[in-house]
């Protein structure tokens, strides 16, 4: 393969695929004249030829330990096309692998140049016979695949450890984890609410729709369907949801890549559901091409709500009696520009349900966004007379954003839906005449009473009890006056010295999925700064090992440029270490967990060890600075710091009983439950 069409990594790859810190790379470069020269990037982040920095790495004993899926990885990312394509054609080969093993494994026996040659035809057999024709998994070329046969070789041999879906959804997840700004992803949680939904009005759809499928999450979430129907504007998107979806189940696939409003794929579609996670806020959806579309059958949607329009959209799409779910950003629910439409769906029962869900549920992750549910109203159908409205924003405590109780949102959601007892502050059904006013606001909140925060008046009094028995062991730890230091200036060292002599392990976090039947927590960044339990979980996907974290470990955040360091406890031990975590394992007889957490804490330790080049700070582990001592003066230093956390967390109840009783009586006092005596 010519060298200009190679596939590149950077320092970062490099060092991920040889299992060291950036620096050794840099290191590496320096002090090895025989290292392979850049063959691409800037100067201050060049890229090298994949192929020669494996045969340097294996040369050199260094990449004997490095897992497939990493080497599969960097030729992904690596591809001189994109990762996009790279995953199509990826995709393209694992559903080959999937459908025909015997044929894949034919061909795999030639040469490289051979195996280009003869995969086409053979993919464009399975492609056609899974998506027919009219598709949008574009067969590659033998020129194009030329430049993918590391990549297939490696990712065929990762479908043999782990199957061919599960191959597929490692890559495709690394991709998107790579990208969080790129994509709009629909959670799992959420994905499952809407498709549980959609399958309570209608058990058993036999067709599903998503106009704006993304990467599929919606769809895959849908139970033994069988035809499943995809459209994106995106090509590249539409071709990943549609090997995604065929590599997940034996459902019929047709997917089409073009923009769903003003080209719609489908139109003669009478799909029994449709689940849509619509963009939100665009102005150019079409507003001045499609004012005389057949589709607003409720009326012509202003420019400022293309989410009237894919509502209206998703509705012409279904069969008489059929249900769509749709998320929707709360606006949507009361702005006056779209007041008669919400009108029209209301007087012709079209829309059914107006589900609140709390913040974090899916991006933008900072706004409580609603699920609206609706039917396509039959030509003898009457009207539903009420409007269901469901509040799950309560659900959630304080500071659970990170952590969602997706099965309690789940329950309440689906319970309120089949037509269980209304619960006061959580759902209700509201007579459709009393919305059809001027404002026709849909907003849940201002239909369901919300409970008092604090509760009863005897709640009240036992959160004030406990505020006052806090307040008191406050006083007991409140460390005594600080004594001026007479000592000479101390010798230090560094986290990264004390690794390299074996002192002290280190680990980053954020790898690892959920391989067992027995849920794992995890440790997450909020979790640390706010010295809470572990409240994150697992994601699924192939086999990967977390790092799990043992009492006494030490946890660092590197971003944010805080003072931060936890020793973890018996009750945190176990957890899996979160993103931006950085997990510091002292030897017990070298190093005391507490000695060492107080020092990383010092604010001018942190300033010196973190980086400014970006708008994120980010703390280099390894430059934190800790002084030399014998294990008796660390452990005598280890024990103050030690009470000054449990000063600290003394503290922190303490606000929380604070605010919690502050809001409770004003609560009480606003609504009756609490006497101003």
């Amino acid at each position: 393969m010519p060298q200009e069409r190679a596939a590149e990594v950077t320092a970062a790859g490099i060092a991920r695929l040889a299992g060291v810190g950036r620096a050794a790379v840099s290191n590496w470069r320096r002090r090895h004249a025989d290292f392979p020269k850049p063959v691409g990037g800037i100067e201050t982040s060049p890229s090298f030829a994949l192929a020669e920095v494996e045969q340097w790495l294996r040369d050199q004993g260094k990449l004997a330990e490095v897992p497939l899926r990493e080497r599969v990885w960097q030729h992904l990312t690596g591809h001189p096309a994109g990762a996009v394509t790279a995953l199509v054609h990826a995709g393209c080969v694992l559903l080959l692998v999937h459908e025909r093993p015997t044929g894949w494994l034919e061909r795999a026996a030639s040469s490289d140049e051979r195996l280009a040659a003869v995969l086409p035809p053979a993919l464009e057999e399975v492609l056609t016979a899974r998506f027919g024709a009219d598709r949008a998994v574009r067969t590659p070329t033998a020129t194009e695949l030329g430049l993918s046969v590391p990549l297939l070789r490696g990712a065929a041999e990762l479908a043999a450890q782990l199957g061919a879906r599960q191959a597929f959804e490692f890559l495709l997840g690394r991709h998107l984890d790579a990208n969080p700004r790129q994509y709009a992803l629909t959670p799992p949680g959420l994905a499952e609410l809407m498709a549980a939904l959609a399958q309570s009005a209608v058990p058993a759809p036999r067709t599903v729709l998503d106009p704006a499928c993304g990467t599929g999450g919606l769809l895959r979430s849908v139970e033994r369907p069988r035809t499943l129907y995809a459209q994106d504007a995106d090509p590249g998107l539409a071709a990943l949801t549609a090997l995604r979806l065929a590599l997940h189940g034996t459902a019929d696939i047709r997917t089409a890549a073009a923009d769903t409003l003003r080209a719609d794929a489908f139109p003669g579609l009478g799909a029994d559901a449709v689940l849509c996670h619509p963009p939100f806020n665009e102005r150019d959806w079409g507003h001045d091409e499609l004012a005389y579309d057949p589709r607003w059958e409720y009326g012509f949607p202003a420019r400022t709500e293309s989410e009237l329009a894919w509502v209206q959209h998703a509705l012409a799409r279904l069969r008489d009696g059929g249900t769509a779910v749709v998320l929707m950003p709360p606006a949507v629910a009361s702005r006056r520009s779209g007041r008669r439409i919400r009108a029209d769906l209301l007087r012709r029962g079209a829309l059914r349900a107006v589900i609140a869900l709390p913040a974090g549920a899916a991006p933008p992750y900072g706004i409580p966004l609603h699920l609206w549910v609706l039917c396509r109203p039959g030509a003898d159908q009457r009207p539903a007379p009420a409007l269901l409205f469901v509040d799950t924003t309560g659900l959630v405590p304080d500071g659970g954003r990170d952590k969602l109780p997706w099965q309690a949102l789940r329950t309440a959601a689906l319970d309120a839906w089949r037509g269980g007892a209304e619960q006061p502050g959580v759902s209700r059904s509201v007579p459709v005449i009393e919305l059809l006013d001027d404002d026709v606001d849909l907003a849940p909140a201002r239909h369901l009473s919300a409970p008092a925060t604090g509760g009863s008046a005897a709640e009240l009094e036992a959160v004030r009890e406990r505020l006052d028995r806090t307040l008191r062991r406050t006083m007991e730890l409140t460390p005594p006056p600080a004594a001026p230091s007479r000592s000479a200036a101390r010798p230090l060292t560094t986290v990264g010295e004390l690794a390299r002599a074996g002192a002290l392990q280190l680990r980053a976090g954020g790898a690892g999925t959920s391989t067992s039947g027995d849920p794992v927590p995890v440790l997450t960044e909020h979790d640390v700064l706010a010295g809470a339990a572990p409240s994150g979980t697992l994601p699924d996907g192939p086999p990967e090992e977390p790092v799990l974290t043992e009492e006494g470990d030490v946890v660092v955040p590197v971003l944010g440029g805080g003072s931060v360091a936890r020793v973890i406890d018996a009750a945190a031990a176990g957890a899996a270490l979160g993103r931006n975590l950085q997990l510091l394992r002292p030897d017990r007889t070298a190093l005391d967990p507490w000695f060492l957490a107080g020092f990383l804490r010092g604010t001018a330790n942190n300033r010196r060890a973190s980086s400014y080049a970006s708008t994120a700070t980010r703390l280099d582990v390894r430059r934190l600075q800790l002084p030399r001592m014998l294990m008796a003066d660390q452990r005598r230093y280890g024990e103050r710091f030690r009470a000054l956390a449990e000063f600290e967390e003394a503290l922190r109840l303490a606000g929380r009983l604070g605010e919690q009783l502050v809001q409770g009586l004003y609560d009480g006092l606003a609504d009756g439950t609490v006497q101003p005596e």
